[in-house]
């Protein structure tokens, strides 16, 4: 529909956004205070995208290049007024930005809300709806704006109770910037007085780059610190306003973990505040999610989206880069290829690695908190970056069939290993509980030898990209051939080599192969087994069922291979089928126990079948053959 933007028109909320407003008067109501955070901060970003395109085009400050947040209270109408002097919006922008799903982050917001008022709050700024908690104090919302540049005729006024539809007009609008005026609700008078926004700014904003300036009856009163507090040596910052400044830069109210404040010099002089969150973002899985670290030059925001400033598998981190050598105008398209902005990615990485080891050194309960929420996107390190990967394998942390509620590092593994071992062991798989229970651990348990459990996607490409840690080759228990005859001076009957197995059973073992063909590649005896009847493995170079799952659930391509069928010569069921191939190599069972014996090694580590409806029909079977209605009866 073709709308004359010279008139005024009414719309409709989305149906999110209604949803959203209803739970941000209803759900959240306690945590008001945090409305006025949310528009000083949304006010601070407008008044840093004016500067950063005012760099290419001076005119568009319009003669106020100083930043300037002001605060205007009216006892009489009952409203407070939050002004900026920031880039503004023309008429198109306020209805995506205001009335919007796909602009206001709104859905993403109602996804993730719980129903616990302490951690939904802490939503609201991460994903960008934070204008919308006005309506937790006011009954009635007024913005007026003006874009940089655009002609005074062409501003626009937005206005709406909240309760589902909104209204558009322009309107003539000498000023630049926006102002937000929210008529307050009887209960929310308290927002009238100097002493609350005195307290609400001090508590929330104290450290936005810009006077929050309250402009009443007695005057104009600077509420705010004003400075960039990543600018003063670090003996003058308190503990107090570096967390009050992480609440600005990460939009929550939580604490963080810890922090790293530094200044470089040499080759390239750079400023660094970075964060290390006490709970991880909501967007940390989402392929766009923004990164959390502002890149500035000379105290001017330049972006927040500087991509190349980190790796991918540090975009947990959130705080600031300040680059004075950088230039001004830089773009996106320059941070991709600057090398000034590649010796700050090495050197903000090494810092970041450095005080991530001496967590672990010295702070293990901080890093286990760090591992649980973040392990996993460290992880993705070791296949992305060749040149950290000496200093990142120490950090890592996995489970083990030991210690399957612990996180143990590779070092502590090696302290641990069996006199004789040679190899650091895993196995991976979906989860913890299908994997300590795994077939394919047997043998590794009567002997007492720990085996890691790795159970993140990102574990197969990790183990692809370290083969070995000190000295030591990792092995997963999962592929090739396993000989643990030398690790406590005895050995398991079910771990003889084929060669040395029982009369019989090698010719058992080559019927299986040729009547298997297509669903293995391979039959053979098993040195892993002590009490199941049977496990598949890979072959050494071959990728293994679980890393086929992974990437067919990806839509990737995947190799055409078939699995290893190991058999246990000790289980009742293997030496039935013996009996069987002595009196008749011929027997249709042997294939059909053996395809059922496949499919039971499958279900054991937790992957999908690839005919369910064929493998209970050889279950019921069987099932009759062991009840006596069968030709043969099964042999216990």
């Amino acid at each position: 529909m073709t709308t004359d933007h010279s008139q005024s028109e009414t719309r409709a909320f989305e149906t999110e956004v209604q949803q959203l407003l209803h739970l941000m008067v209803h759900a959240l109501y306690s945590h008001r205070d945090i409305f006025l955070r949310e528009l000083i901060s949304n006010a601070s970003d407008a008044i840093d995208k004016l500067h950063f395109e005012g760099l290419k085009n001076e005119a568009l400050f319009e003669g106020q290049k100083e930043g300037r947040i002001r605060l205007v209270t009216d006892s009489d109408a009952g409203t407070l007024t939050v002004i900026d002097n920031g880039i503004g919006m023309d008429r198109d922008e306020v209805v995506e930005n205001l009335g919007t799903i796909a602009h206001s982050g709104s859905q993403a917001f109602l996804n993730q809300m719980t129903g616990d008022e302490d951690r939904d709050v802490e939503l609201i700024g991460q994903f960008g709806v934070g204008f919308y908690a006005a309506f937790m104090v006011a009954g009635r919302v007024t913005v007026e704006t003006r874009r940089a540049g655009v002609d005074p005729t062409n501003g626009v006024r937005w206005t709406s109770d909240g309760t589902g539809s909104y209204t558009v007009e322009t309107m003539e609008r000498p000023e630049l910037g926006t102002a937000i005026t929210l008529e307050l609700k009887e209960d929310a008078s308290e927002f009238l007085e100097a002493e609350t926004l005195r307290r609400v700014v001090k508590t929330y904003s104290d450290h936005i780059p810009y006077a929050v300036v309250l402009e009443g009856a007695e005057g104009e009163e600077t509420l705010n610190e004003a400075s960039a507090l990543w600018t003063r040596p670090r003996n003058e910052i308190s503990e107090e306003e570096y967390r009050n400044f992480y609440a600005h830069v990460a939009h929550g109210d939580t604490d963080p973990l810890t922090w790293l404040h530094f200044h470089a010099e040499g080759t390239t002089e750079y400023t660094a505040l970075l964060y290390l969150p006490s709970q991880p973002p909501l967007d940390l899985w989402q392929p766009d999610a923004r990164h959390g670290v502002r890149l500035y030059v000379r105290r001017v925001f330049i972006t927040d989206q500087a991509r190349d400033l980190l790796p991918t598998y540090l975009r947990f981190l959130r705080g600031v880069v300040d680059a004075p050598d950088l230039p001004l105008n830089i773009s996106r398209e320059m941070l991709q290829s600057d090398a000034q902005v590649a010796r700050i990615r090495k050197g903000v990485v090494r810092r970041v690695l450095k005080r991530l080891g001496d967590m672990a050194a010295n702070e293990p309960d901080r890093y286990r908190r760090f591992w649980d929420n973040f392990g996993a996107v460290l992880k993705e390190g070791v296949p992305e970056d060749a040149s950290n990967r000496d200093e990142l394998a120490p950090l890592l942390r996995f489970h083990s069939n030991r210690a399957p509620d612990q996180w143990l590092s590779l070092a502590a593994y090696k302290e641990r290993m069996r006199e004789s071992q040679e190899a650091i062991y895993y196995l991976t798989g979906d989860d913890v509980a299908t994997l300590k229970d795994s077939p394919q651990l047997e043998v590794f348990e009567k002997k007492g030898v720990e085996v890691l459990l790795l159970t993140d996607p990102v574990d197969e490409w990790v183990t692809m990209h370290l083969p070995e840690f000190d000295g030591t080759p990792l092995k997963s228990v999962a592929h090739g051939d396993v000989d643990l005859s030398g690790i406590g001076g005895e050995e398991t009957e079910s771990m003889a080599s084929e060669a040395e197995s029982p009369a019989g059973f090698e010719d058992l073992v080559t019927t299986l192969r040729n009547a298997m063909a297509g669903s293995v590649s391979d039959v053979r005896l098993s040195r892993r087994l002590t009490g199941s009847p049977s496990c598949i493995v890979a072959d050494d170079n071959a990728l293994g069922e679980h890393m086929e799952r992974l990437l067919k659930a990806a839509n990737q391509p995947v190799p055409e291979s078939a699995p290893i069928l190991e058999l246990n010569p000790e289980h009742a069921l293997v030496k039935q089928m013996q009996a069987i191939h002595a009196t008749d190599p011929n027997d249709d069972r042997l294939r059909e126990w053996g395809l059922l014996l496949l499919d039971q090694a499958r279900l054991a580590q937790g992957a999908d079948l690839p005919d369910p409806a064929a493998t209970a029909k050889r279950m019921a079977t069987m099932m009759g053959e062991a009840a006596g209605s069968g030709p043969s009866r099964i042999i216990t």
